[in-house]
């Protein structure tokens, strides 16, 4: 390294988010001194508590190095092809938002606009039946390959043993642990950069580069600055409520989430616990009510919204100490995966070029803001008459991205793709059309291909799916393969 190259890292937080940077910084950079100082994971810090995660986990454990042994088998996880989605239309049926693709393209045209054309000559089966994870879900059963198809499947995780998993790993690397609380912040009076840590045991710990992994309260970045952009008129929940239970003798590759009229609820199974939540308005549920729909459980106060400057002079926040936001879609762990993995990218020298960081503030938020666009898509979309929450949910303004999406797709229905998309057309696409938002006319590109031969087309994407369910063990039986499959 440089004379000017950062070589020690300072990370706060002994959460998931706190461990997974350990580890991706001593694997992917193993000349740097990491210091983890494991401070308790905060209750709100939703990346360290929530079990869904995205297919982008998969890639994440195979960049840092981890196998399926060590993240689904040791870690008890379980398998997520994505989401069933119940009552957040009263016009139309429930849906699933799987991942991996719908069809395949035709032509010019992407595949959900043949669907769109033939739904409006008449019957079509319905969009969740073009996408191999949806129909693999529904049946219960699992694929991770199949030669026809392809599949993306996130992790239902149980946090305090994938967490105890990565703090194993990141050790195993090389991070160091120190056990304490952050006593003070100590600034250089020159630049305002972090100098030094006093841990509440009276040491203290100084590097080039500090780390906020602490949840939503930014314990150290927050001593910089606390520039947020509030996300409270986009998105209307503040609250919500957590419990475990034990887990089910068969777990499912789809979890729930299910609409009622302050708010919505969700399941969630892993081998090892299920767990159950509600999100809800404050404003139009109180409290002590909230706890009648969900007993026994704890309750979390939610401030949506991002740092302004999540990476601000030589202290960079991630997870949800950076962005806060509900988990509709659960885009939480994913937000600060994708923010580790843009630290190592885009690592600094010690002067932390604010030309530098502005690029990396630059990325991370956008990539926020449409994962605040997507999730308030659901909101936006949803039809709910005479239910006060749901009216004043779906009528809110919105932000100029989100209704640029909107609009084209209401038009044409054309989908415009942004830089820092975490969501494809696909999964925009399955949440506009399962909750009944269609276009007011077609794509004339669809006019490449007569609808006799999209039809034809359509039949053999049903065939070749059927065949990959037909041959697909239960989700049960794949997780006994995989335990049979790991080396002795």
């Amino acid at each position: 390294m440089g004379p000017r190259s950062i070589s020690t890292i300072v990370i706060v937080g002994g959460g998931i988010v706190g461990w997974s940077a350990a580890a991706a910084l001593k694997r992917r950079i193993p000349t740097l001194d990491v210091t983890v100082i494991a401070t308790a994971p905060s209750p709100d810090a939703l990346a360290d508590r929530l079990p869904c995660t995205l297919p982008s986990i998969v890639d994440f454990h195979a960049d840092i190095g981890l196998s399926d042994v060590d993240t689904i088998l040791n870690a008890r996880s379980g398998l997520r092809f994505g989401t069933e989605f119940r009552g957040w239309s009263v016009d139309h049926p429930n849906y699933v938002h799987a991942y991996g693709p719908y069809g395949r393209q035709l032509g010019a045209s992407p595949f959900y606009q043949h669907w769109l054309r033939a739904r409006e000559l008449g019957d079509v089966e319905s969009f969740d039946a073009f996408c191999c994870a949806a129909a693999l879900g529904a049946e219960g059963k699992f694929s991770a390959t199949d030669g026809q198809m392809d599949l993306a499947y996130g992790l239902t995780i149980d946090p305090p043993v994938y967490g105890q998993m990565m703090r194993a790993y990141a050790t195993h690397l090389g991070a160091k642990e120190v056990v304490s609380e952050i006593g003070e912040v100590r600034l250089r009076s020159e630049d305002g950069f972090i100098d030094a840590l006093a841990l509440s045991d009276g040491a203290e710990i100084a590097g080039d580069l500090y780390i906020d992994a602490s949840g939503p309260d930014a314990t150290i970045r927050g001593k910089l600055d606390r520039v947020i952009e509030e996300w409270s008129s986009y998105l209307p929940c503040d609250r919500l409520l957590i419990s475990d239970r034990p887990a089910e003798a068969e777990t499912s590759s789809l979890d729930q989430v299910s609409t009622f009229h302050a708010g919505w609820r969700w399941e969630a199974s892993s081998p090892s616990r299920r767990t159950e939540g509600v999100t809800y308005s404050s404003r139009h549920l109180a409290d002590d009510d909230a706890n009648a729909i969900l007993d026994d459980a704890e309750r979390i106060e939610v401030r949506q919204g991002r740092y302004s400057e999540p990476w601000f002079r030589n202290c960079v926040a991630i997870g949800d100490a950076a962005v806060s936001i509900e988990p509709l879609e659960w885009t939480n762990l994913h937000l600060a995966h994708s923010a580790i993995d843009r630290l190592v990218a885009m690592m600094p020298d010690t002067d932390c070029s604010p030309v530098e960081l502005w690029d990396y503030n630059r990325q991370t938020n956008a990539e926020a803001d449409r994962v605040r666009d997507f999730v308030m898509l659901h909101y936006v979309a949803s039809h709910r008459p005479g239910e006060a929450f749901w009216t004043d949910a779906s009528t809110r303004p919105l932000p100029a991205s989100l209704g640029h999406t909107l609009t084209q797709f209401r038009e044409r229905g054309r989908l415009p793709f942004y830089e820092e998309e975490t969501f494809a057309r696909d999964s925009w696409a399955a949440v506009l059309i399962g909750q009944g938002v269609f276009p007011r006319r077609s794509d004339p590109l669809l006019d490449e291909m007569t609808t006799s031969e999209s039809a034809r087309a359509m039949q053999q994407m049903r065939d070749a799916i059927s065949a990959v369910v037909a041959r697909a063990p239960s989700h049960a039986n794949y997780l006994r393969n995989l335990a049979r499959q790991e080396p002795r």
